[in-house]
């Protein structure tokens, strides 16, 4: 063998190593803007980790957290990072789901995170999914269509003002609707946004020993004044609508108010997205005079599955991702209006931030207002403000979305709905061996 010969040979097997070398992560996620956004950025990660390449599963979400559930819970080991929400992480950890983030990197700043936030996603004291944005949720409105009516919004506004508000810029003639609400059944589409706005109504999922509470007048006061206020001024077919049906109907000026994630701020008022930018107002979520407003807490946060070959690389790309680095890139690429809300100190005591997004105090104070722990006027056995923090919730939430989609619909009426969520839940929960 010639020395040119045997250099040749061993430059394609060095080349040869360094190709199987390379690691491909499989990320599952939400087709959320913020997440669409991010992979169209992953150039930078990339340049700073040239061994590993990034594959996607870009998922609705009641789809996303169907597969992902389905996958983790039968050790499939499809995935690498997940894209999941406080309800799961808990759980999930308990369950010696998820790795904890142990290697996040000497600049990762993890006391830069929210309390509110961190919390959620800690468990003994370890650091179990990293937060790409967090929300909670409150009123988006029209500023043309309330001083059209001669209407004022105030900065925490009543349920009964919010409806009565509704009705008046309703003009169906011109395909405005007076609100858009979640309609779309799933524990984590209608029912996140009816639990927290039953929690303002004194409602509750179970009492104290664990019995389902929808055969009481506070649920039924809720579910009323919803199917009513969406007969009158929601938009037609709203059963099917979640986060982004309705994101779209109000960008492109079919709403006069949406209640929803504080996280869609940026879309609806950024020029390029929104064709009712420069008319958005912010207001936090109504009450009902009870002591508890209808606003959320939630992390949509990317965790490393126990079941993957590639922690390593994993976590780099978590670490990646949810860092004041990817920040700045946001910002830097597309404004800071796009940066990712909800998760870090620094964000919120930024000059540059504060100035381009009108809504960054009001989602602040929207998030650290929610608590977990004391979610409901009447005490409560469980944790979690729109869920409840307990594994047999994701079956049931579901379930009871859809009889209350079903209503809205029309499909059933509201006393029907209750009654089948009050069968089915109790039910659910006694199987479990919660009721006794």
């Amino acid at each position: 063998m010639t020395l040119r010969t045997f250099l040749l040979g061993a430059c394609s097997a060095l080349a040869f190593a360094g190709m199987a070398s390379a690691e491909t992560l499989t990320i599952a996620t939400v087709n959320n803007g913020d997440m669409i956004r991010m992979q169209k950025l992953t150039d930078d990660f990339k340049a700073k980790n040239p061994g590993i390449d990034l594959e996607w599963v870009t998922l609705e979400e009641n789809v996303l957290r169907q597969k992902v559930t389905t996958d983790i819970a039968t050790k499939g080991g499809q995935y690498d990072v997940l894209t999941i929400g406080t309800y799961e992480v808990p759980i999930w950890a308990k369950q010696g789901w998820l790795l904890p983030l142990d290697n996040l990197g000497a600049n990762y700043d993890v006391d830069d995170l929210l309390p509110a936030i961190r919390s959620g996603l800690t468990v003994d004291g370890k650091l179990y999914a990293a937060p790409f944005y967090g929300e909670s949720s409150m009123v988006m409105y029209r500023k043309d269509l309330f001083d059209a009516a001669g209407l004022k919004m105030p900065d925490a506004p009543t349920w009964d003002f919010i409806a009565d508000a509704a009705r008046k810029v309703t003009n169906k003639d011109k395909e405005i609707y007076g609100i858009c609400l979640r309609g779309k059944a799933g524990w984590g589409e209608n029912m996140a946004f009816l639990t927290a706005m039953s929690n303002s109504f004194g409602a509750r999922w179970f009492d104290e020993k664990w019995k389902p509470q929808f055969d009481q007048p506070e649920w039924k006061d809720t579910l009323d004044f919803y199917v009513k206020l969406m007969k009158d001024a929601g938009p037609p077919g709203a059963s099917s609508n979640g986060f982004n049906e309705n994101l779209a109907l109000f960008q492109t000026g079919k709403c006069g108010m949406w209640i929803d994630a504080t996280v869609a701020a940026s879309f609806v008022a950024d020029p390029k997205q929104s064709q009712v930018a420069d008319k958005v107002g912010f207001a936090l979520a109504p009450d009902k005079g009870l002591g508890k407003r209808g606003n959320w807490l939630w992390a949509w946060s990317l965790a490393v599955p126990a079941g993957t070959q590639k922690a390593e690389a994993a976590e780099k790309f978590v670490a990646w991702a949810t860092s004041k680095e990817y920040s700045n890139l946001v910002a830097e690429k597309e404004g800071w209006l796009n940066a990712p809300p909800g998760t870090r100190k620094s964000l919120y005591a930024n000059a540059d931030y504060q100035k381009a997004a009108s809504f960054a105090k009001m989602t602040l104070d929207s998030i650290n207002s929610a608590d977990p722990t004391k979610p409901t006027v009447k005490p409560v056995p469980y944790v979690g403000v729109q869920f409840v923090a307990i594994p047999e919730f994701q079956g049931i939430g579901t379930a009871v979305g859809q009889q209350f989609s079903a209503a809205l619909a029309g499909q059933i009426s509201v006393d029907q709905a209750l009654k089948s969520a009050q069968q089915l839940a109790t039910r659910e929960m006694t199987k479990a061996g919660y009721i006794k």
